[in-house]
């Protein structure tokens, strides 16, 4: 039940991830998320420390990117 609950939590802060309109909003909301996420995945593996720094680091990707791709400049 424990991990069901975190599961739905994680799931559902990486559907609001990289909200904004600019590069810098996407990439720290991407961040943010991540890192939430990461130190919540990490906890169960026993090192949320390194979970919140390794998701943070792709959520920060992840939003940068994003923003890159809605600004036409990359094509998928």
């Amino acid at each position: 039940m424990r991990y069901r609950a975190l599961t739905l939590i994680v799931i559902g802060g990486m559907v609001l991830a990289a909200c904004g309109q600019t590069t810098a909003s996407r990439s720290l909301s991407g961040g943010a998320i991540g890192a939430a996420g990461g130190a919540a995945l990490g906890a169960i593996g026993g090192n949320a420390g390194l979970g919140a720094a390794v998701g943070a680091g792709a959520g920060l990707l992840g939003g940068y990117l994003y923003d890159q791709q809605q600004k036409g400049n990359i094509d998928w």
